[in-house]
């Protein structure tokens, strides 16, 4: 059995931690019913409640995914990469935007621990956005471009939208290749833009689906949550 089919579905769902502070994060994890193994810790709930929320995810059972998209001059990446090992996240992204240099000592300083994932483009900028801000060529070209570069910086992985995760994966095969813009067919788009269902981005070879609102605002997060295992499941069993 390969690598990537050894991780079981249940973790290859993260579920996006969306929620403003304490009391929302304790609610929606009572709502999950202890089913999810891996969790997404982003801004707005870092931000409001930093360590507590990591420390309450961990008490729980469950890993952390540390998705603060740190992007600054090397050396400010490297402390803060320093200060992010402590509370034991298992993988901790940055902006390939930051170039090389950043990406290289991050990826030094956390020596797999947190492992490092390059950001390549926001699942809610289009291609007409990068032409706006000057970036050349399409989106996928972009991406891969990035996802090279993250590679060569020796980060452990990449977020890319399912759109790009064939493209990504056939040009660097080494790299753990985390997708947000999940949505179940017929479910809200929000402001994702590059989205695919969880069948598809698990076929063009996504290792981690990251999954915040179709869970969050489910009538029963723990019951959509384990349609979405079982979908990944019945993926895995066709590539």
């Amino acid at each position: 059995m390969s690598e990537r089919k050894a991780i079981a579905a249940v973790e290859r769902v993260i579920v996006a931690l969306d929620v403003p502070d304490m009391a929302g994060l304790t609610t929606f994890l009572d709502h999950l019913e202890g089913q999810p193994r891996f969790y997404k810790v982003g801004l707005e709930l870092f931000v409001a409640e930093g360590a507590r929320a990591v420390e309450v995810v961990h008490k729980r059972g469950g890993k952390v995914f540390l998705d603060l998209k740190l992007h600054d001059i090397p050396e400010t990446v490297a402390r803060a990469v320093t200060s992010a090992t402590v509370l034991g996240a298992e993988l901790l992204t940055v902006h390939t935007a930051g170039g090389f240099a950043m990406m290289h000592r991050a990826a030094d300083i956390a020596k797999g621990k947190p492992g490092i994932l390059g950001v390549t483009v926001l699942t809610s900028l289009s291609e007409e956005d990068l032409r706006a801000d000057g970036i050349a060529g399409t989106m996928r070209e972009a991406v891969v471009r990035r996802a090279k570069l993250a590679e060569k910086a020796g980060a452990a992985g990449i977020v890319c939208s399912p759109q790009e995760v064939a493209d990504v994966r056939a040009a660097c095969g080494t790299l753990v290749l985390v997708v947000p813009g999940v949505r179940p067919a017929g479910a809200a788009l929000g402001d994702q833009k590059r989205v695919a269902t969880p069948a598809s981005a698990m076929a063009s070879g996504a290792d981690y689906l990251v999954v915040g609102r179709p869970i969050r605002d489910a009538e029963n997060p723990a019951a959509a949550f384990a349609a979405l295992v079982r979908e990944v499941e019945s993926a895995l069993a066709t590539t």
